[in-house]
């Protein structure tokens, strides 16, 4: 499994039009053949810090990913509404495990 992670600044005075085009990326990008999961998250602690997590079966998927055309819109419409530079991390994951916890 792969995991990627963004980390994407917002303007304040435009971040409800930008959760909104992250929410519609996501919609779209889980119907991707070989997406686990891609959710949108903000941070409690700092509001114009947006996180978006995506989650691939294989590079196959990631490639397929990077390769559409919705996420070449996306990054078109997303563009005015950023305020400083994103940042992505990979994360290769060899096994996955349940936990308890909250």
């Amino acid at each position: 499994m792969i995991i990627l992670l963004s980390e994407v600044p917002v303007a304040p005075e435009s971040r409800d039009e930008a959760v909104r085009i992250m929410k519609s990326m996501a919609r779209v990008s889980r119907t991707e053949p070989g997406v686990i999961d891609y959710r949108v998250t903000t941070d409690l602690e700092t509001p114009n810090i947006v996180r978006i997590i995506e989650q691939y079966e294989d590079s196959d998927a990631v490639e397929a990913h990077e390769s559409s055309d919705h996420l070449e819109e996306f990054q078109r419409d997303i563009k005015p509404h950023v305020a400083g530079e994103p940042e992505l991390y990979r994360y290769d994951v060899a096994a996955q495990s349940k936990m308890e916890g909250p």
